[in-house]
């Protein structure tokens, strides 16, 4: 049997039944009763804002014991099934830290670690889903969201099986990422339509996967000034006959 991830402490996260009193076994209880600690604190929270800033205050408790978890899991080649990674995956994504709640996803996903029931979801859906609303909420709000992120994601669940309505999401937070880069462009210039026309894909798959998603208007725009460009750009193919004798 492969052995358990230990932490910095040198402690492993997990323990068997037959480990019970251990330290290890003491330490497993110590980081549950925490979560479940903290997870009342929040639940009492009505504030989303303040949800996250509470979040962001209570995370650095559980940084030694998901860094064993991960260490553990590329050692032994298993996850490993525990209630604080994915929510600590989920908590990093609420406070906007992509890049380490990327590096969880990755290895909730790659070692098909279950979530907390309390998430009634698969974890690809859920982390297909988190990310696309942040970006959404970003977009509305006008601001740019990492394509990067998105694109990662993509990559990362892409074989997951899950609603077309969160796949759509995704899709509509990465054409509408790539449709900001587009409007960053002159017009005028060739690297526009590249842009315009690489931001139409994943909109138009959204709209293939879910019709009611909300990125016609979007494509529109795009594909009017797609358009325009092309008109702009096509040589003039009426005959000039000025000065013509007709001899």
């Amino acid at each position: 049997m492969a052995s358990a991830p230990v932490t910095e402490s040198g402690l492993s996260p997990t323990a068997s039944a037959s480990d019970a009193g251990t330290p290890a076994e003491r330490a497993a209880a110590s980081i549950a009763m925490r979560l479940q600690h903290d997870l009342r604190r929040l639940k009492e929270i009505q504030s989303i804002q303040r949800k996250i800033e509470t979040k962001r205050e209570l995370l650095p408790a559980y940084a030694d014991w998901v860094a064993g978890l991960l260490e553990g899991g590329r050692n032994a080649g298993v996850g490993v099934a525990e209630d604080v990674l994915p929510t600590i995956m989920v908590w990093l994504i609420d406070t906007g830290d992509y890049a380490r709640a990327l590096k969880l996803a990755d290895h909730v996903v790659a070692y098909d670690v279950p979530l907390p029931s309390r998430y009634e979801r698969s974890a690809p859906a859920l982390i297909v889903e988190e990310i696309a609303d942040a970006a959404i909420r970003a977009q509305t709000a006008k601001q740019a969201f990492p394509l990067e992120v998105l694109e990662h994601v993509e990559e990362l669940t892409a074989d997951a099986d899950m609603h077309d309505q969160v796949r759509a999401k995704l899709q509509k937070a990465i054409g509408t990422e790539l449709a900001r880069t587009a409007e960053d462009l002159d017009p005028t210039k060739p690297e526009f339509v590249v842009a315009a026309v690489r931001a139409l894909a994943p909109l138009r798959e959204a709209v293939r996967l879910h019709d009611r998603v909300g990125v016609a208007g979007q494509i529109k725009r795009l594909e009017k000034v797609i358009t325009k460009r092309a008109e702009s750009a096509a040589p003039d193919a009426t005959p000039d006959t000025a000065g013509s004798t007709g001899s």
